[in-house]
């Protein structure tokens, strides 16, 4: 494929700094890869994404938000028919001056300096936030505060989700690990990090020992205790559903896991990040 470069400059009118966009992809191949001089995010509302890449090619199912920088080269394809992305453009100097701003960015999302552009699961209810997110920044003003609006809580909750791996790590290994956010790995326990992976079991248990010093099951579990504490905390869903969605449908096995992440029981935990408003009285 040949590349060509698209400039901020054709796509944001005078004054905006920012702009979001939705499209159904066909699922014929493109004929060129694209650069471009400015940010943008984009993430997978329906279907599979074919995402072309200088070096490769990768399909993303739904869910999936990918962070790209100026001088990333890649091309979409839908995979199939129903395949439906949203694009947000970002004018680069916003995302420039949010980095300055807050050095906690810096080495995450779009102030990564990864080779590829990082991407990052979600499940259904943070998808759901993120398009209430999108659905404010289209009815509000296209400026550099109401893009900040938009994009600020969300780098925030993602870099507190993130996992600092130690200089060296591999990258692969940190796709898996942060593919291992995502319901759909996490549930199929040690073995669905290890596909995320891409490599064989022992090597990748060998791997994470060494940079995280915990097995494939450690790191899953970690990551289904926190995505049990945050459905106990933000839903009335009962602990049956609870944990069936974390992939651990034996209630005993459960309650232990939880135990040892969160030092309390379940229900304990609901309590206390339930608790009711304080009024005046």
């Amino acid at each position: 494929m040949d590349d060509s470069v698209l400039h901020h400059g054709a796509i944001l009118p005078p004054g905006d700094a920012v702009l979001l966009t939705r499209a159904a992809l066909a699922p014929s191949r493109p004929s060129t890869l694209h650069g471009q001089d400015f940010h943008e995010l984009l993430w997978v509302q329906n279907g599979i994404l074919r995402h072309h890449l200088p070096a490769a090619r990768e399909d993303l199912p739904e869910g999936t938000l990918v962070f790209l920088r100026p001088g990333d080269r890649h091309a979409l394809q839908g995979r199939g028919e129903g395949t439906l992305v949203v694009s947000v453009t970002l004018h680069p100097d916003l995302v420039t001056a949010m980095g300055a701003r807050h050095p906690r960015l810096n080495g995450h999302l779009f102030w990564s300096a990864a080779p590829l552009p990082v991407k990052i699961a979600r499940d259904t209810r943070q998808m759901a936030d993120l398009n209430q997110g999108a659905l404010r920044l289209e009815r509000g003003a296209r400026d550099a505060l109401g893009a900040e609006a938009f994009l600020l809580p969300l780098c925030a909750a993602l870099i507190e989700d993130a996992v600092a791996l130690p200089a060296g790590a591999p990258s692969w290994l940190a796709a898996a690990c942060a593919a291992a956010a995502d319901p759909r790995v996490f549930r199929e326990g040690a073995a669905g990090f290890a596909r995320a992976a891409g490599r064989a079991h022992p090597h990748v248990s060998r791997t994470l020992r060494r940079f995280l010093d915990q097995s494939p099951s450690d790191y899953v579990n970690a990551r289904r205790m926190a995505f049990a504490a945050r459905r106990l905390a933000g839903s009335t869903d009962s602990l049956a559903e609870i944990a069936a969605d974390c992939g651990i449908p034996n209630l005993s096995h459960f309650h232990k896991l939880f135990r040892e992440h969160h030092g309390t029981t379940p229900q304990k935990y609901r309590r206390a990040h339930q608790a009711d408003v304080v009024q005046p009285a």
